[in-house]
């Protein structure tokens, strides 16, 4: 197994030992523009054959086949050892050595979760959609680990001064906890229109649970080049992945 490409992240928390994890940027792979370069998601509309050799570049740095989900920004969890083919999910954990839990991303928050003891880890697909369903509670519920014992970190997302969002999104938060509303913003000069802060957001349902030990955040795909966006590419993106496992 070859070490992640220099380029690629690592989460920056204090995972315990045997617990391993990164995410993807744009480096690394063979999609041509405006995929590049490494494009792992196969309908984002690049070459087919592009993606896949981006695959296999990527499986050199993991000890398995990434247990992929069919995601559509809901709060589906499954056991990634469990799962065949690409379930319908936005979330997977396990607690099996080397199998390996994935989440596709290009704005929307990837976070990585694993018990103290490493004994569970976890991956969720976590957009606005996502958050406000349940994505995050669904998971750490599906984990079995008490929330006090957990670790989180939080992936590179649209940050908070490029998510322009309406009242529904607004609403649709504030339906679950009215302190969600100090993660929006007015946006200047556009009634209606907010600018949503999803790491705060993250933050506030994993708090929620009783999760403490919460790390990353920071990054904005949309303002650094080295990440795809899908807003700020209208869509014409490539996706990353984040990964993590128990070696």
């Amino acid at each position: 197994m070859k070490a992640p490409h220099p380029e690629w992240v690592i989460p920056d928390w204090q995972a315990p030992a045997g617990v391993r994890a990164f995410v993807t940027t744009r480096a690394g792979g063979v999609s041509r523009a405006p995929f590049d370069s490494m494009n792992l998601g196969l309908r984002s509309g690049d070459d087919i054959r592009d993606v896949l050799r981006n695959r296999a570049i990527l499986r050199e740095a993991l000890p398995a086949e990434p247990a992929w989900l069919r995601q559509v920004h809901g709060a589906g969890v499954v056991q990634a050892a469990a799962a065949a083919g690409e379930p319908e999910a936005d979330a997977s954990w396990t607690a099996h050595r080397a199998v390996v839990c994935a989440v596709l991303v290009a704005d929307c928050m990837p976070v990585l979760l694993c018990d103290r003891d490493g004994g569970a880890v976890a991956a969720a697909h976590a957009g606005w959609r996502g958050l406000s369903s349940g994505v995050i509670e669904a998971t750490v519920r599906a984990m079995g680990t008490p929330p006090g014992r957990l670790m989180a970190w939080l992936g590179p997302t649209i940050g908070p001064r490029n998510f322009e969002v309406g009242d529904d999104v607004l609403q649709a938060f504030l339906a679950f906890d009215a302190q969600a509303g100090l993660a929006f913003s007015p946006y200047p000069g556009r009634p209606g229109k907010w600018l949503c802060d999803l790491y705060t957001l993250a933050r506030q349902r994993l708090a929620g649970l009783g999760v403490t030990a919460v790390h990353g955040g920071g990054y904005c795909t949309v303002s650094e080049p080295r990440w795809f966006s899908h807003r700020r590419d209208r869509g014409t993106s490539g996706r990353m992945a984040a990964f993590i496992w128990r070696g």
